[in-house]
């Protein structure tokens, strides 16, 4: 068993997520769309082990590859998929090299931990420790790749003030100050813990405890956009 003692985010995160899978079970739902415990557990066993496979997740092109290994990842037994993802990525794979952990695997592991406390029935928001937050604050900028497609400016804006511009209105439409920080009129802030809104930046909204401030054309433009990741 590795020791805890000087664990970062990303490898507390991963030891929380495995104990949350273990104590799922392999039929347990997520917010994964389609995908039990099982389905996720596999997926993250494929996602470090298999980067041949791997490339699907992102490229279309290639997802049928991906899902047919996954699919055979699943095969095995659920404590030893389980078991593989706690331990880590194998040696040869990217997410082995040092500080890969910390910068891919923090959000992922995070979001992923949540698509299992959530699904389940009564499930509140949990409070994380000030190190993590940080590491997903820096990563929120995957938010402008995410929310591409939106039409209105948005900005995540944290409890101590700091804020993050993340979506541009398009040309004309936008407000705010001359250094174009803020959401001006046809824009909304989204407010929230975050943790939340990188849950709600990932497609996570039913369950994010956010609030969205802005006019109301704005918001429902907003909220009747999909995405996810």
């Amino acid at each position: 068993m590795r020791s805890t003692a000087h664990e970062g985010p990303a490898r507390r995160e991963r030891r929380l997520l495995a104990d949350a899978l273990d104590a799922a079970g392999p039929d347990a739902p997520t917010l994964c769309e389609g995908w039990d415990a099982r389905d996720l557990t596999a997926h993250l066993v494929v996602r470090e082990g298999r980067p041949d496979a791997a490339v699907g997740i992102l490229l279309p092109p290639l997802a049928f590859y991906e899902r047919r290994v996954r699919d055979r990842a699943a095969d095995a037994s659920y404590d030893r998929l389980v078991d593989r993802f706690r331990q880590g990525p194998p040696k040869y794979s990217p997410f082995a090299l040092p500080g890969v952990e910390e910068n891919a695997n923090a959000v992922e592991f995070f979001v992923h931990h949540e698509d299992v406390r959530r699904a389940g029935a009564g499930a509140e928001p949990r409070e994380i420790s000030s190190d993590l937050e940080e590491v997903l604050w820096r990563r929120i900028k995957i938010a402008r790749f995410v929310l591409r497609n939106v039409h209105v400016e948005v900005t995540l804006v944290r409890p101590d003030g700091q804020e993050a511009r993340v979506s541009r209105a398009p040309r004309g439409a936008r407000g705010g100050g001359a250094d174009g920080a803020g959401a001006g009129p046809g824009g909304v802030r989204v407010h929230g813990p975050v943790g939340e809104l990188v849950l709600w930046t990932l497609g996570r909204r039913d369950v994010a405890d956010v609030r969205l401030e802005g006019d109301t054309d704005s918001v429902k433009s907003l909220t009747e956009t999909g995405w996810s990741l």
